[in-house]
């Protein structure tokens, strides 16, 4: 089974807005705003990244690990592409105000409607959208075996899609190496981006699915326009 990629983490439910006020969380070092801040900028002067990634997926309760490679575009505004290559092949992207998931094995694509508008910050600021500090708590963390700077971001408002994320960043570029999500039963979906390339002037084509003849379409809930 192929582990998803941080945007389908993100997008697998919505944010708990019930249960107890948390207390007002502590403001961020000076250091780590200048951080955040350079992190964002990066971002925001960026209008297309391609990257090859290695996922590693702890299960907390099998105690086990699942490993996936393959490689990841970004381009603005709002277009998103992950395609895996090991152990099975499998592409998602989000385009528009759609996301498609194809299957090759299945000979399956599967749609539904994504709007960007209600993503998570953690997504969007990717794409020089929103602003980290407005939604998490955001620390520096020690970490002997990272080769950046790792922070750790906690929700400040209930969340029941994950506990934590962290980031590891390069601390010359302030671009993002690393990404770990922390499942709210402790399992962590981490992901190692190399041979980042950015403005290299993707075209929107890049995001377009092109599915052979006979692919079954399955629509997830409300069916999306064509």
């Amino acid at each position: 089974m192929t582990a998803l990629p941080l945007v389908w983490v993100l997008l697998a439910g919505v944010p708990d807005a019930g249960g107890a006020v948390p207390a007002r969380p502590p403001e961020p070092t000076p250091e780590v705003k200048a951080l955040v801040e350079r992190m964002q900028g990066f971002y925001e002067h960026t209008q297309d990244f391609t990257a090859v990634f290695r996922q590693d997926y702890t299960y907390k309760t099998f105690g086990r690990t699942a490993t996936s490679t393959g490689t990841v575009a970004f381009k603005k505004p709002g277009l998103m592409r992950w395609d895996y290559l090991t152990p099975s092949q499998r592409s998602f992207v989000l385009s528009g105000e759609r996301a498609y998931a194809w299957d090759p094995a299945a000979q399956t694509l599967t749609r539904a409607a994504a709007p960007t508008s209600e993503l998570s910050t953690s997504v969007t600021f990717l794409w020089g959208k929103g602003r980290l500090s407005d939604e998490f708590t955001i620390v520096r963390t020690p970490c002997a075996e990272c080769q950046g700077v790792l922070l750790t971001l906690t929700p400040k408002k209930p969340e029941t899609r994950f506990r934590e994320l962290r980031l590891e960043l390069d601390p010359k570029t302030a671009q993002v190496r690393k990404t770990v999500v922390v499942d709210p039963d402790g399992s962590e979906n981490a992901i190692v981006f190399t041979d980042l390339r950015t403005n290299t002037g993707l075209s929107k084509g890049t995001f377009v699915l092109d599915v052979p003849n006979g692919t079954q379409v399955l629509d997830v809930g409300a069916p999306p326009h064509p």
